[in-house]
């Protein structure tokens, strides 16, 4: 799994014979500056140079594979024993809205395949979106398959680049599963931090801690159309992005330390927000993703929410992998010819089997 924040690429190595799954062994290679800055430039632009896309792409393979290769290694787990790989990829567009909507991810597993010798599973999100769907977001159906409850209504809360929830009722009831991007995650406290000091993120979010939210900014932000929309909706970098905070700064000389912790309590305010309108009764919200180890933003999401706010750790899976176990369980579907996406949640017209398969041979 490689995110939206660009920073590198998650690779875990899991086991499905047990329930819930055992993470065997995990493995995080940052992106090497210069390759982050030419994402960075590449991603999320309408103006794309063909030959970039093409070499990023088989660039991109050849790191993924060598990241498996060098998870299974460590692991000492023989690639004969591995039935596949599940590529989530780099997604360098998502565009849901379009009228004819693509969503599109880079890392061409045909590379994977060839480093590894292991079968490939890769594309996920462009079959949800030939049946009508957002292609996103698509890891609830996995958080259904290992967080839901029997009786008690929870949410899951992945905060990456973008930050998405999954709601999920009882299992013994009949209200179906939701799930939506809630809007940015750390999206764009990575990039004002950057901006003004050079830096990939936010460490700890101290730097938001030494500024003052501004409450007019945050209103002018929270007024954005998108978050008054009802799901299914997905959202990405190419809408909240640079332009977008520049557009709500117009006329405005603020400290940047208080731009960035306005930005921080968006994130926190726009999620609990659209928890609160669509899943009352709620009474526990699980965190996974980057997002979980930035101390300030998980303060004020304790502090402002009606319910405990926790790591998945608590329930037994490391708030770090579970996006990357989340795509090797779509291949372990995808092989086993089983549907893995939830149309309530995409906008799909129906249950399908996502993704493209790769063999080894």
């Amino acid at each position: 799994m490689s995110g939206t924040s660009l920073d590198g690429i998650d690779a875990a190595l899991v086991d499905f014979a047990t329930h819930p799954p055992r993470l065997i062994s995990s493995r995080y290679e940052p992106y090497s500056d210069e390759l982050r800055d030419e994402l960075t430039s590449t991603c999320f632009t309408e103006h794309i140079s063909v030959r970039q896309i093409g070499e990023l792409d088989a660039r991109l393979g050849l790191l993924f594979g060598a990241c498996a290769n060098r998870l299974r290694e460590d692991s000492g787990v023989a690639a004969a024993e591995i039935n596949g790989i599940g590529s989530h990829g780099q997604t360098i567009y998502h565009a849901p809205d379009l009228t004819h909507a693509f969503s599109w991810q880079i890392g061409d597993p045909n590379r994977i395949a060839e480093a590894t010798g292991i079968t490939v599973v890769a594309d996920f999100r462009r079959r949800d979106m030939a049946a009508g769907g957002q292609g996103a977001p698509l890891v609830p159906a996995f958080h259904q398959a290992v967080f839901q409850h029997e009786s008690e209504y929870r949410a899951i809360l992945n905060i990456g680049g973008i930050a998405n929830l999954t709601l999920l009722p009882p299992a013994n009831g009949r209200t179906p599963v939701l799930g939506f991007d809630s809007g940015p995650g750390n999206t764009l406290m990575d990039r004002w931090i950057r901006l003004h000091q050079g830096l990939r993120l936010d460490e700890q979010g101290n730097w938001a801690r030494s500024g003052q939210c501004r409450p007019d900014l945050l209103t002018h932000m929270l007024d954005d159309d998108y978050f008054k929309r009802p799901s299914p909706k997905s959202t990405g970098q190419e809408y909240f992005s640079m332009d977008w905070l520049f557009r709500h700064l117009q006329g405005l000389t603020l400290p940047a330390e208080d731009v960035q912790a306005t930005l921080c309590q968006l994130t926190v305010r726009t999620i609990l927000d659209a928890a609160d309108k669509t899943a009352p009764g709620l009474k526990a919200l699980l965190v996974c993703g980057g997002g979980g180890r930035n101390r300030r933003l998980m303060e004020l999401l304790q502090e402002q929410a009606d319910y405990p706010v926790l790591s998945t750790e608590a329930f037994g899976m490391s708030p770090d992998w579970v996006e990357a176990m989340a795509f090797a369980w779509m291949a372990h579907r995808t092989l086993n010819r089983r549907h893995n996406n939830i149309p309530e949640v995409t906008g799909a017209r129906s249950r399908v089997i996502m993704g493209g398969i790769y063999p080894a041979a």
